[in-house]
């Protein structure tokens, strides 16, 4: 069975279909791709009782009016973006019930670049190369435009109360850990001390293949000439010619003769990808063991996630028709038919 369509009726222009990517794609020249912020998508699967993350929208900094044609749960995480149902606000990291006979509206980013509308059944999009995902830089898919039908997959538990997760802020920039590669010592000891003394901010240059980070000072420049091409991935911190540092985020390509100072471990790479433009971040440098140490499988994450779902009390000023409800057993609203006198 199906779970019926998601119908856009607005989009802004960095609107895509996203899932986990197509990872061990790199001999055929395909970088992973997939959610800019993964661990949103895992955080999604959580709010759902999910077992895996599934396919859901990413919206880049503007969201999207939509409609569905059979009732859904859906969960609505990572930045936090202007977002109400038929004009009432929605939590951040929480999930609620749409019918056809309601509207979602999200607007732009308040903290944070990309959010994440997920339906409990996920996206049913046809998959190409093992994804659903757009991958805008392969000629992958296509953004979304007012217009657009997507099918959306059964929903596995259509009872199940909404629900909220409580998450550690990663939306304000902040410090980021970088663990050392192969290249790292291609930069002297001084360079490497400040770049990791260094505060940055986030350019507006930016996009799913990575972002500029900007800072006041002389540029990080190695003392190598020629740097033949080296397999490059999503965290690796490149230094351009002129020694500005960028960090490759989903859709980086998979070869590339920037020398690297480091790589962004897969826990913080999220924080990267949502600092919007003028985000301040710091490095904190840790060892290839001590990144070891800190790494987590995304199963894992989820089931961690998934013991810190909590059900979603709603604010009494958030419903419009509270007098109709019964909150006390025996306490009526004192307009029923047949009363005693």
């Amino acid at each position: 069975m199906t779970g019926g369509t998601l119908i856009l009726h607005r989009a802004g222009p960095g609107v895509t279909v996203q899932d986990e990517g197509r990872p061990y794609r790199l001999a055929e020249g395909l970088s992973r791709g997939g959610a800019a912020d993964r661990l949103a998508l895992i955080e999604a699967a959580a709010l759902l009782g999910l077992h895996a993350p599934v396919a859901a929208l990413e919206m880049a900094m503007l969201g999207c009016d939509v409609t569905c044609t059979a009732p859904t749960r859906l969960a609505l995480t990572g930045a936090r973006m202007a977002a109400d149902l038929n004009g009432t606000s929605l939590a951040p990291n929480s999930t609620f019930w749409m019918t056809p006979e309601d509207r979602l509206s999200i607007g732009a980013a308040r903290a944070g670049t990309y959010s994440y509308l997920t339906p409990a059944g996920g996206i049913q999009t046809s998959e190409i190369i093992g994804s659903r995902a757009a991958h805008l830089t392969a000629g992958i898919g296509k953004p979304l435009q007012a217009g657009d039908e997507l099918p959306m997959g059964e929903d596995p538990d259509p009872n199940a109360p909404p629900m909220i997760l409580r998450v550690e802020d990663r939306l304000s920039g902040g410090s980021v850990r970088v663990m050392p590669g192969p290249q790292s010592d291609l930069f002297d000891a001084e360079t490497r001390a400040r770049f990791f003394a260094t505060e940055f901010r986030r350019a507006r240059t930016g996009n799913r293949q990575g972002v500029r980070l900007d800072a006041e000072g002389p540029p990080f420049t190695t003392q190598t000439e020629t740097l033949a091409s080296d397999i490059i991935q999503p965290g690796d911190v490149q230094m351009t010619g002129d020694g500005v540092p960028y960090v490759l985020l989903s859709e980086c390509q998979t070869m590339g003769g920037y020398p690297r100072i480091g790589t962004v471990i897969a826990q913080d790479l999220g924080r990267v990808a949502q600092a919007a433009p003028g985000t301040s971040l710091r490095f904190a440098e840790v060892s290839a063991a001590e990144a070891d140490a800190l790494w987590r499988s995304e199963a894992d994450q989820l089931i961690a996630l998934r013991k810190s779902v909590q059900p979603l009390r709603r604010d009494p000023h958030d419903i419009p028709d509270l007098l109709s409800y019964q909150l006390i057993s025996g306490v009526v609203r004192g307009d029923e038919q047949g009363g005693t006198g």
